[in-house]
């Protein structure tokens, strides 16, 4: 073999990298009133975004999965890094290269932290006495990205390192061990022949390949022979300029992507790293051909998962909201119109609970289709969450060109669809905004598209609604409500208010309800009726509800000790699962004995038939807690529910109770659930008796209990300790309530 003489090559200098960007939060709905009046739980609205939350997160499972798995074949060590420097992933040849263990490297650490940890360890001698600046060049050379370039482990391994900025500004790593490649430099034949990686020699003045490795023949499928009657322009597919050939530096050449045809006519894509030499006593170039096909096909697919839906492959939210901005800048110029249609699948939580989530994939992906094919081509399309997606309309002539459009979306969602042998039929509801009316930007329009959304769904389903002006207001109303509520939590400025609860045998207070009260500093007592849905929105309904849980607890426990307080729970505190540990802290905190702490639920709770549910009740029971089931006769189903669980008392809701005396369909109700009651032993509480004439046809009837404003409204804990102060003195407090000829101011 004749000898070679390879040219080494300086490498240049880069700036570090600059500053990144903090992550951003956002939060969750919750169902359930936790005060009066009258409250409205939506368990299925919280059902529905659960398992959207964790549909969306079994792909995102499935994705990566895939992606580790495209990776992990590579010969090469490839690793992701966001634009902060943190890991993202990373291939099995890479973890190998490093020898890394559970301490250098893991998803979200800084590589500079990792680096810190390599250099203790001694794994880099090059940075030995600087470390600091080690990193530092290290950072602007992998930021700045250039030429390839070498690493020397102290193990004495030598690693050639690619790096490559992304489009969000962050890193991909190319690293292969070059240990063996540089031990054998000095004896070409060895090296050359027994390299894994494909090598050629070109002649540079008829670009004949002289010689090729058994990696090359391997790789190609191309006998020696073969390749000896080709040149190497004659593997190239699309590019005419050669590796070496052009006015370009090293690092321009290594940085770009040639592509090759196999023997077989397939395509690879190839990073070819070339040297200059002599071979055989005539100049030639070595060309070391890295596959980099399946590199390629990730970049791809990342870069398609980060701008599309994962399910349907339609545009996700940020591709929508960048063709709108583009849009929009066109109709400044020419004055046209844009709307934005968010549709909304009505029911769509039935199909996936009642036929299951396969089934559910199959209909998104149904009504993308038909949505596709309604829309002329250059409408965009995306799919935005679990059941809703968007339209942008363009080319708009007059308003009714959206009606018209609106209507053809209902018609064709609305048409049955065959998945799994099942005919499912779904409507849909449509939210509009139109450009430059209801906003000139793309974060605007989307906006108050969704909150028409909100108001299609919420008036009359299966039908479009407009954007209007007073949307914004309601909805710019609800934030500030929504601020002032978490700054109120932050500075536990809500109190319990108390209604006192009667015993009818003899007028005593037995206990008192602990409803919630907000005296807000500008605008006074705020309605519970205001930010309880809001509270039930944001999810902020299980904050309040143990903040007044534990206030209850200790009010009570300076009230007679034959006085209990009873405290109204949300669906969302089970379901958050620490719901014990929280009565149990009140109770412990206040020193409150369970027997005199009541918890009140509605039926809405028990819709949901959770193990978990029950469970958690027996738990409060047994910790000598009394359980009450409020509002009954409201719900879908009472009286199964008196067989889930032994409650110990019932309270007839308050719309039986009003107007009573008038109504013979409500005595007959109200009469029925105290015969019930008396027969499972169980205290009968009426809620909302305002007149005297109520109280006497109630205690007639053999009702327990009753509360209401012919007592008291709800007072602050000062006025409610007098009031039992007062009956502990023996006045004629009691007296008055049992002949119900006083109200308590």
């Amino acid at each position: 073999m004749p000898q070679v003489r390879l040219k080494k090559k300086k490498t240049a200098r880069i700036r570090p990298p600059a500053g990144s960007a903090k992550p951003r939060r956002s939060a969750l709905p919750a169902p359930k009133t936790l005060s009066k009046p009258r409250r409205t739980a939506r368990p299925a609205d919280v059902a529905e975004g659960e398992r959207a939350v964790a549909a969306a997160l079994e792909e995102a499972r499935r994705s990566h999965a895939r992606l580790r798995e495209a990776i992990d074949i590579l010969p090469q060590g490839i690793v992701f890094l966001d634009a902060e420097g943190r890991y993202i992933l990373w291939n099995k040849r890479y973890a190998e290269i490093y020898k890394a263990s559970a301490d250098q490297f893991s998803p979200g650490a800084r590589i500079q932290d990792t680096m810190r940890i390599g250099i203790a360890r001694g794994d880099y001698p090059e940075a030995e006495g600087r470390e600091e600046e080690w990193i530092a060049e290290r950072l602007q050379r992998m930021f700045n990205p250039g030429s390839s370039h070498e690493q020397v482990l102290a193990d004495g391994r030598c690693i050639q390192i690619e790096e490559r900025t992304t489009s969000d500004g962050g890193i991909i790593g190319l690293r292969v061990d070059i240990t063996e490649l540089k031990q054998r430099e000095a004896s070409f034949r060895l090296m050359f022949e027994s390299n894994p990686v494909p090598m050629i020699v070109c002649a540079v003045n008829d670009e004949r390949i002289l010689a090729v490795n058994d990696a090359a023949v391997e790789h190609y499928g191309y006998s020696p022979s073969e390749f000896a009657s080709l040149t190497i322009r004659r593997l190239q597919a699309f590019e005419t300029e050669l590796p070496w050939a052009g006015n370009h530096t090293h690092e321009e050449r290594t940085a770009r992507t040639w592509k090759h045809v196999k023997a077989d006519g397939s395509l690879i894509d190839l990073a070819i790293y070339s040297r200059q030499l002599t071979y055989n006593g005539e100049p030639a170039v070595l060309l070391a051909l890295m596959d980099i096909t399946e590199r390629k096909r990730a970049e791809m697919r990342l870069a398609f998962m980060a701008h599309h839906d994962g399910l349907t492959g339609l545009p996700n939210r940020n591709s929508l909201r960048k063709r709108l901005d583009e849009l929009l800048i066109q109709t400044r110029r020419t004055g046209e119109k844009i709307a934005v249609l968010f549709v909304g699948i009505d029911n769509f939580k039935a199909v996936n609970d009642t036929l299951g989530h396969a089934v559910g994939d199959k209909l998104l992906r149904g009504v993308a289709r038909r949505l596709r094919s309604t829309l002329r081509e250059e409408d965009p399309l995306a799919r935005l969450n679990s059941d809703e997606f968007a339209v942008i309309q363009t080319g708009i002539k007059r308003p009714e060109d959206i009606v018209l459009l609106a209507k053809r979306l209902l018609h064709a969602i609305a048409e049955p669809y065959l998945l799994q042998g099942h005919s499912v039929v779904v409507g849909a509801s449509i939210g509009i905004a139109v450009a430059p009316g209801d906003g000139d930007d793309s974060e605007k329009l989307l906006m108050n598209a969704d909150m028409a959304l909100s108001r299609a769904k919420k008036d009359t389903r299966g039908t479009f609604s407009f954007f209007e002006v007073g949307m914004d207001a309601r909805a710019q109303a609800r934030r500030k409500i929504e601020t002032d509520l978490r700054a109120a939590l932050q500075h536990e400025v809500l109190r319990p208010y108390y209604q006192p609860l009667v015993r009818l045998a003899d007028g005593r207070i037995t206990g008192s309800e602990a409803l919630v009260r907000w005296p807000h500093p500008e605008r006074g007592m705020i309605s519970p009726a205001e930010f309880i849905p809001v509270a039930e929105d944001t999810g902020l309904i299980n904050a309040i509800g143990a903040q007044i849980l534990r206030s209850a607890c200790m009010d009570a426990a300076r009230w007679p000790d034959d006085v209990r307080v009873a405290v109204n729970l949300s669906p969302l505190q089970f379901r958050v699962g620490n719901l014990l540990s929280v009565v149990m802290d009140a109770l412990k905190q206040s020193g409150l004995p369970p027997r005199r702490l009541e918890l009140e639920i509605t039926e809405t709770l028990l819709l949901e038939k959770s193990s978990q549910v029950l469970a958690t009740l027996h738990a409060l029971r047994a910790l000598g807690v009394r359980i009450s089931m409020d509002d009954f006769g409201t719900g879908y189903s009472s009286l199964s529910y008196l067989r889930s669980f032994p409650f110990d008392k019932i309270k007839i809701d308050q719309s039986f109770v009003r107007g009573l005396c008038d109504n013979r369909e409500s005595q007959a109700i109200v009469r029925s659930i105290i015969s019930l009651g008396n027969g499972l032993g169980v205290t009968i509480t009426a809620e909302g008796v305002e007149s005297e004439a109520e109280l006497s046809w109630l205690r007639a009837e053999g009702c327990q209990e009753a509360q209401g404003f012919l007592f008291s409204q709800a007072r602050p804990n000062a006025e409610i300790t007098g009031l039992l102060d007062l009956q502990q003195s023996g006045a004629s407090a009691g007296a008055e309530f049992a002949m119900g000829s006083a109200r308590v101011a």
